[in-house]
C-alpha cells in the first residue's frame, strides 16, 4: 500500500494530502520541490535501505542543518564556473517554498521577484549589497 506522499510523487504538500484542496501555497510548495530536485539532482522521493523513502525536503534539511551546503548540490552543476553563490540563493528560495506551514510560504509573485533578483545579480545589474537590502515585495523589473 502506498502513502499519499508516494502517490503524489513527492510534489504534494502535507496540507493537500489531508484536504485534497490545491491552493497557491500548495503550488509554491510543489515548485520548491521541483527547484530542490533541479539543484540536487535527486528525485523528490528516493529509496533508502529497504523499502523506505526519504522526501527531498527532509533530506536537504538534514544536510543543510549540518552545514554541508555544498554537498547538497548536484555534482554536475558544481562543474560550472562561478555559480555556487547563485545556487545557494536558489536553494534558499527552494527552502522558503517548502516551509511546512502554508501561510509562511512566499506568494508566487514574490518567488518570481526572488528568482529575478538572483538573475540580475548574476548578470551584474544588481550589486550583492543591494540584494541583501531588498525584500521580495520591492519592485523588480524583468531582465531581458
Amino acid at each position: 500500500m502506498s502513502s499519499p506522499i508516494t502517490q503524489s510523487g513527492g510534489y504534494c504538500p502535507p496540507e493537500v494530502t489531508d484536504t485534497r484542496k490545491a491552493t497557491q501555497a500548495s503550488d509554491v510548495f510543489s515548485f520548491g520541490v521541483l527547484l530542490l530536485e533541479l539543484l540536487t539532482g535527486r528525485s523528490p522521493l528516493h529509496a533508502t535501505r529497504g523499502d523506505e523513502f526519504v522526501h527531498i525536503v527532509r533530506w536537504v534539511h538534514s544536510v543543510v542543518r549540518e552545514e554541508w551546503t555544498a554537498e547538497v548540490f548536484d555534482v554536475e552543476l558544481l562543474r560550472c564556473p562561478n555559480i555556487e553563490e547563485e545556487m545557494v540563493e536558489m536553494l534558499r528560495i527552494g527552502l522558503d517554498c517548502v516551509v511546512k506551514t502554508p501561510d509562511q510560504r512566499p506568494r508566487v509573485g514574490d518567488v518570481v521577484k526572488m528568482l529575478e533578483r538572483v538573475r540580475r545579480v548574476k548578470s551584474g545589474n544588481l550589486r550583492s549589497t543591494e540584494r541583501l537590502k531588498s525584500t521580495p515585495q520591492s519592485p523588480s523589473p524583468i531582465a531581458a
